[in-house]
């Protein structure tokens, strides 16, 4: 779902999702006021906050996009490997339903719903084999998502010629070099899947 191109076209929108969330979450919590989230069919997202436009809270809500996957994966993992995988299943269909009040365009409505639809008949309706075998795929797919999310954040610079990213706006925020922070999100994504695996007892399996 993450390494095949094919797939990763239609699954990144998961990952775009949590991405947007993180941003309106960081917004809200800064004291910005969040004025709407749009999702749209190239797996890009635009969340819009109104406030100041620069300082702390700006800097806040610029860093939390990236890394909001790979905290999702992170808490998915300890989740499903302590036993709680429903918990993982009905966490995920919450978020949806706070980013869906957020939403300001038809296909991000409709990214939303179909995840929900998916996750919410697995929830209720599966047994809870298929509930800890789904709990734990989601929380891998988030994991490596986020990863590949923040290596393919400095191609796109590169091909777009920067500017727009999250790590160029921090750049001018803070005055430091775009591809630093896009350094620091990778090694946080990185650690993120690291701390995962170790969590969901990966490295056991293996060495068996």
């Amino acid at each position: 779902l993450v390494l095949v191109p094919a797939a990763w076209r239609f699954t990144r929108h998961a990952v775009t999702i949590v991405h947007e969330g993180g941003h309106g979450l960081a917004a809200t919590l800064s004291g910005r006021r969040l004025a709407g989230i749009r999702l749209h069919s190239d797996t890009s997202g635009l969340t819009v906050s109104v406030g100041r436009p620069r300082g702390p809270g700006m800097v806040v809500t610029l860093l939390a996009g990236y890394p909001a996957p790979a905290l999702a994966g992170l808490g998915a993992a300890w989740l499903a490997g302590s036993g709680r995988s429903a918990a993982v299943l009905w966490l995920w269909l919450l978020l949806l339903a706070l980013v869906v009040i957020q939403v300001r365009n038809w296909f991000g409505l409709w990214s939303c719903l179909v995840a929900g639809v998916v996750v919410g008949v697995i929830a209720g309706a599966a047994p809870i084999v298929v509930q800890g075998v789904a709990a734990h795929a989601l929380a891998l797919f988030l994991l490596l998502g986020a990863l590949r999310a923040t290596l393919e954040l400095q191609r796109s610079r590169s091909r777009r010629g920067g500017g727009a990213s999250d790590a160029d706006q921090l750049g001018r925020l803070t005055h430091l070099p775009g591809i630093l922070w896009v350094g620091v999100l990778v090694a946080a994504a990185a650690a993120c899947l690291v701390g995962g695996v170790v969590v969901l007892g990966i490295p056991a399996l293996l060495g068996r």
